[in-house]
């Protein structure tokens, strides 16, 4: 029997199998809304079989936007639109999920085939903000804004962003919600002594750094519905010298399971340009630690990089690595992965399929 293909429940919500579509900026929404390009891109993952639909990062401010065609939840126009795709997700029987967050010093870029660079203010461009006062990259390179070190006052509006955000996402009908704190951006930067020089008390050591993110996490779980599962992405290896470790990261995901989260995806890289963001040659290697965090930590993980075929993400899920698996450019070529998955091993596909579908394939 296929352990891929096998139901999996947090709290009250039951996934119909162990894939999930990974959240995958798009650029493409205006003024932070979602439009017929999401309808398309998360409603066809669904219609393919996938148990869980992540959608891309959004925005809890308009300044956390990475680019200017992100999506938002910062204000209640962008509710409604959202909500009829969520909608239509769960009439095809997969679980709508969003990942809320804030894009820190790594904002304010043009879209990545725009040439993914810092947008001056006149351009569409914003001032961006941090931990620290040090720019992403070095002057006159792609990321070359210097962003404003937050004050005490400051984080806590960060914080009230990310429960106003979550306050839509219920709204909005998403029943997973996912706290972005990896790839360099704003939670995550805050997290690494790659970024976060501060010497007060969301600076210094491993606690103190881990603040930003224990404290927003405590205060969205205040206002998640507690049958709801709350989760974390964490980039749980920085991959350079001085940089966070998995084992940093097993503690960071021992507070956040006292805090409320339930499960943790596993990325990895991303806080400065040495510190390789979640593509690459190492990638497949986050399996592993995800595995190792869900057994030293004890919480729930979701597997992501290089996750490409049936039998690798069947025995992931058979090995306890992970508890889902997350793919992202693969079901970006095959919107019907989880179909497919399915047919190969062998496993009764009408149950992970619409039946206007399932009738004809199964």
């Amino acid at each position: 029997m296929s352990q891929l293909f096998t139901p999996y429940s947090i709290k009250d919500v039951t996934f119909r199998n162990r894939i999930g579509l990974a959240p995958m900026c798009q650029y493409s929404a205006v003024d932070g809304i979602m439009n017929d390009w999401h309808q398309v891109h998360l409603g066809s993952r669904a219609t393919g079989g996938a148990g869980l639909i992540i959608a891309e990062a959004t925005a809890v401010r308009a300044d956390g936007r990475i680019t200017p065609g992100c999506v938002g939840l910062w204000n209640d126009n962008q509710i409604e639109p959202a909500s009829k795709i969520n909608q239509f997700i769960a009439e095809q029987g997969a679980v709508p999920a969003v990942q809320i967050g804030h894009a820190g010093r790594k904002g304010s870029a043009a879209a990545p085939w725009d040439g993914g660079a810092h947008l001056k203010d006149d351009e569409g461009g914003w001032p961006t903000v941090g931990p620290s006062g040090a720019a992403f990259d070095s002057e006159g390179v792609r990321l070359w804004k210097t962003p404003t070190q937050m004050s005490i006052a400051e984080i806590a509006q960060m914080q009230n962003a990310f429960v106003e955000a979550a306050k839509r996402a219920l709204a909005a009908g998403y029943k997973m919600l996912e706290i972005h704190g990896a790839h360099g951006y704003l939670l995550h930067s805050f997290f690494t002594p790659l970024v976060n020089t501060r010497d007060d008390e969301y600076g210094g050591d491993l606690r103190g750094r881990a603040r930003m993110m224990l404290e927003t996490v405590e205060a969205v779980r205040a206002v998640w519905p507690e049958n709801l599962p709350l989760a974390v992405r964490l980039s749980v290896a920085d991959w350079v010298e001085g940089g966070l470790t998995i084992e940093d990261n097993i503690q960071m995901a021992k507070w956040v399971k006292e805090r409320g989260v339930d499960i943790v995806d596993c990325s990895s890289g991303g806080a400065t340009p040495a510190a390789r963001a979640s593509i690459g040659p190492r990638t497949a290697e986050q399996v592993g630690l995800a595995g190792q965090l869900r057994a030293e930590a004890g919480i729930a993980t979701m597997a992501v990089g290089e996750i490409t075929e049936a039998k690798q993400a069947e025995e992931i899920i058979a090995s306890g690595q992970a508890d889902i698996v997350l793919l992202a450019r693969k079901m970006m070529r095959d919107p019907y992965w989880a179909m497919h998955a399915a047919l190969e091993l062998g496993v009764d596909v009408k149950a992970h399929l619409p039946h206007q579908y399932g009738f004809y394939i199964g």
